[in-house]
């Protein structure tokens, strides 16, 4: 039996002093599904997230909940009528009001009858001994947890997140997100959570939407957008790159690594070979011998060690290519902290690397 959007989008449009900020947005999120809208500053995140509150109207295209139109030309449901949650930076507790009284805060029904509801929410988070305590005597993390079932409380069918977990420091902010999630899939709340950090992004998300300048430009599961980056500028957004320089003669771009296929590239055309730092291979078993290609890592290729510095979990050693005198980085498993002038020997996976016009 098929399962139907809780959340569609169709072609929104927004626009603001006549400069596009939103930009034929379509967008579908299943019950229980988790999508993050990932993109830089002013790319028109937050924009979509208030049109599908309700708190901004688009100026073209639907939105539907539960294949309902709540949003149109003829037709603008209010954002109380929506059935949408929303976790924000801030948290934005009422200051005034205990964190039984936050949480209860628009469920109907007796004052015993509230509390008890709220009481039971909070044992979902562990923070049913703090119901009579004020959001000032708790923790950042204690109120993101009261934040989160505050808007769980009114049971909506979509939550909307807006960077929520970026003030808190990272060991909490791994944990409380892993929470947040375990318990809004529980619910089959569809999620929409915008943020500007890819990590966040591939950590939480069933399925990114990259954004640009108001546009998706590539959405889909974070392994294949991760792996299969439409240009040179999605796959740079999650993660440091490394890019030569070369020219397409005859379908081959010839590189310090050998020549690279280039389909689909007349010649004469300017194209930049990329890949990431930590696909670099370094091959200690050349021992300087110089060039033997393989089929799955091409020709390797020499440079000297510029500097290197340990990150924590790996090292980042930079070189200076001899072939051309570009600048690469490889970043390798615990510690390796080769003198500066040595000289290595490297390689690249050919499935690792893309091929762009520059």
């Amino acid at each position: 039996m098929a399962t139907h959007p809780r959340l569609e989008l169709r072609n929104l449009d927004r626009s603001f002093d006549g400069r596009a900020v939103v930009k034929d947005v379509s967008l579908s999120i299943l019950p229980g599904q988790v999508t993050c809208l990932l993109g830089p500053s002013g790319c028109g995140k937050s924009t979509t997230l208030r049109l599908i509150a309700g708190v901004d109207r688009q100026d073209a295209g639907e939105i539907y909940v539960d294949q309902q139109l709540i949003s149109g030309r003829s037709i603008h449901t209010p954002p109380e009528r929506r059935s949408i949650g929303f976790m924000f930076q801030d948290f934005a507790l009422f200051p005034h009001l205990r964190v039984g009284e936050n949480v209860a805060f628009g469920i109907k029904g007796s004052k015993n009858q509230k509390r008890a509801k709220a009481e039971y929410l909070l044992e979902k988070v562990g923070l049913e001994k703090l119901i009579d305590k004020y959001p000032y005597a708790l923790s950042g993390g204690e109120q993101q947890r009261v934040a989160l079932v505050r808007a769980l409380a009114l049971k909506p069918k979509i939550m909307l997140m807006d960077e929520p977990f970026s003030g808190l420091d990272n060991r909490l902010r791994d944990e409380i997100r892993d929470d947040t999630l375990d318990i809004l899939k529980s619910e089959k709340t569809a999620v929409l959570l915008v943020t500007h950090d890819p990590e966040e992004a591939m950590r939480m998300a069933d399925e990114i939407a990259l954004m640009r300048h108001g546009k998706i430009v590539q959405k889909g599961a974070p392994y294949n957008v991760y792996n299969t980056p439409l240009d040179r500028e999605a796959m740079a957004f999650f993660s440091d790159l490394n890019a030569i320089n070369s020219r397409v003669e005859g379908s081959l771009a010839d590189t310090s690594f050998g020549q690279f296929f280039a389909p689909g590239y007349k010649d004469g055309t300017e194209v930049k070979i990329a890949f990431r730092p930590q696909h670099v291979r370094i091959d200690f078993d050349r021992n300087g011998k110089g060039p033997n290609p393989t089929a799955s890592q091409g020709v390797a290729a020499s440079g000297q060690v510029i500097r290197s510095r340990f990150m924590g979990s790996d090292s980042l050693v930079e070189f200076k290519m001899h072939y051309d005198g570009s600048v690469l980085k490889a970043t390798v498993p615990y510690v390796f902290l080769p003198q500066p002038g040595r000289k290595l020997w490297l390689t690249i996976p050919r499935d690792r690397c893309f091929i762009f016009a520059r």
